[in-house]
């Protein structure tokens, strides 16, 4: 069994901020489930552009208001407390937060924990 705590998690290597987000990495590859498992908080008036290439995720609106943009297909989704998107065709998208986003995220493959977005907003797979 794994458990963690988040407040014992942030604040270690685990634990990644940027200017726009802060992610606690929960549950790594390393853990052996096949999966991730994020906390993250997507900041007020932040626009991020991710588009990942080497993994899916699906991730739940804890609490907050931003939009997706699918820049495929050049839709825009409200998203909400409570609203779930799974990003399952590693679909290109923007987040803007209206207000600060909290998100729980799964990642398939689950991350080491030190990534964060290279510049085509994509994190790297593990070797």
């Amino acid at each position: 069994m794994i458990l963690r705590k988040l407040n014992d998690v942030k604040g270690t290597e685990h634990h990644k901020q940027t200017d726009s987000w802060d992610s606690t990495r929960m549950l790594l590859a390393k853990d052996g489930m096949g999966f991730g498992f994020n906390i993250t908080t997507m900041y007020a008036n932040t626009e991020t552009k991710i588009h990942y290439l080497n993994h899916l995720e699906c991730v739940y609106c804890i609490s907050g208001e931003a939009e997706i943009v699918d820049l495929e297909l050049g839709i825009t989704h409200a998203i909400e407390t409570g609203s779930m998107y799974a990003l399952n065709n590693h679909d290109q998208h923007i987040v803007r937060c209206k207000t600060d986003l909290v998100i729980a995220c799964v990642f398939l493959p689950g991350l080491s924990g030190n990534e964060i977005h290279d510049t085509s907003g994509s994190y790297p797979i593990l070797e």
